[in-house]
């Protein structure tokens, strides 16, 4: 996906921040196509389809494929060879031409994209989902959300020409739950905890399990489910997402989540307790919502009880972890609980007299992406934070010091600005 690891330039000026934790497929569909600054204004053949550009966006996700074609100008940010050696008039023929196929016959994609695609990601014949919030290149995605089904045409970005096709949804898998899909989604987040089961061909995987083993297995996963098998257990036993098999982790998941759409519109649906089926690019996700677990005693519950202070908040913050849940780091492996909140308390205190947190933090977090430089995290409602450290953060008055826990510790964080 090496194109689409190009434009991959994710939009979050602080990735070292607490970061949310990887969807149950990646929780960006591909980062593919993500906004970056354009290396210098476009100024070569203009082929655009500028009747469907000029319609109105659509609002719900859709499935697109495409066939990138690069000429010279571009080749450092399109490294194909064959990219390097075509002029942009080259480039333009061959794109019109290529539409022009598919315009003629919408199923020669996969053939198309064979034979001249530059896009590596687009080669395992997967197609991209995007939405209104993927945050994709915006020409790229701008065209994806105007196209009818079966529909072509072409957006030219920095990366080349892309001749992009709509595809139809494929029909839901019958083993789907599809009674728990047909139900209205949760307008509030919703815990989960899942199985991914894969077989042979999805993304990502190296599985050699045909789609009728896997099944069965996703049968049989969720019958255990569902008659009260230990989640975590059954995770560690049958999960193949390496971000949370083995350590049972839970996924916050609200409208705005940037998961696989069939993952997060299983999630929004089930009540707590409950347990259902999902079939998405990456396999069968066998998806629980548990409970939201009691705030820990050291969290500020009186300030996460308001609402929202602000829309845009600078934060900092010192991460300490204990032995139950740490970060990477020795200092929080090693450390008991007792110890944890005595340093908690002892630390909070000196905020509060007026200590600046920026020698604490080189001293005593554990987050390596603001420790030694002191460097303050952006909070907005979009920001690819844990939601307890974002909703703390947006509900901090300027000055004020907050204690919340996630999956990666204990956060102490002051509102700077």
């Amino acid at each position: 996906m090496r194109v689409l690891a190009l434009l991959a330039l994710v939009a979050c000026s602080h990735p070292a921040a607490p970061p949310a934790p990887q969807p149950p497929p990646p929780p960006i569909e591909h980062p593919a196509v993500v906004a970056i600054a354009a290396p210098e204004p476009l100024s070569d053949e203009a082929i655009d389809s500028t009747d469907i550009l000029a319609r109105d966006a659509g609002t719900t996700p859709v499935l697109v494929k495409h066939v990138l074609i690069g000429w010279k100008r571009i080749a450092k940010w399109n490294p194909d060879p064959r990219a390097a050696l075509r002029s942009n008039v080259e480039a333009a023929k061959l794109a019109k031409d290529t539409l022009a196929a598919l315009q003629a016959d919408p199923t020669k994609i996969d053939v198309l994209i064979k034979e001249l695609g530059e896009d590596p990601g687009a080669a395992s014949g997967e197609p991209y989902e995007v939405s209104p919030d993927t945050p994709f290149v915006p020409e790229f995605k701008a065209l994806a959300l105007r196209l009818h089904e079966n529909e072509a045409g072409i957006v030219r970005t920095n990366f080349g020409y892309h001749v992009m096709l709509r595809i139809v949804p494929p029909p839901p898998d019958p083993l789907e739950s599809a009674d728990i899909l047909a139900r209205e989604p949760s307008k509030n987040a919703v815990i989960v905890q899942h199985i991914l089961i894969q077989w042979a061909g999805r993304p990502a995987t190296t599985s050699s399990r045909t789609k009728a083993e896997a099944d069965e297995l996703a049968t049989k996963t969720l019958a255990r489910v569902r008659h009260g098998d230990d989640m975590k257990r059954v995770m560690a036993e049958v999960s193949e997402d390496p971000g949370s098999a083995s350590t049972g982790q839970s996924f916050d998941i609200d409208a705005d989540s940037a998961m696989v759409a069939p993952f997060k519109a299983m999630s929004l649906r089930l009540e707590v307790g409950e347990a259902g089926l999902v079939q998405s690019k990456y396999g069968w996700h066998v998806i629980k919502r548990i409970a939201p677990p009691p705030p820990d005693k050291l969290t500020t519950v009186a300030i996460l009880e308001r609402t929202d202070v602000a829309q845009a908040t600078k934060v900092k913050h010192i991460l300490l972890g204990w032995t139950d849940r740490h970060a990477s780091d020795p200092r929080g492996e090693t450390r008991t609980r007792a110890q944890l909140e005595k340093l908690v308390k002892a630390t909070v205190a000196k905020l509060k007299k007026g200590a600046p947190i920026e020698p604490l933090m080189k001293e005593l977090s554990e987050d390596p992406g603001s420790a030694e430089t002191g460097e303050a995290y952006d909070a907005t409602p979009t920001a690819g934070l844990v939601k307890p450290f974002l909703n703390m953060s947006l509900r901090l008055k300027v000055g004020e010091v907050g204690v919340v826990d996630t999956e990666f510790g204990i956060h102490i964080i002051k509102r700077v600005e």
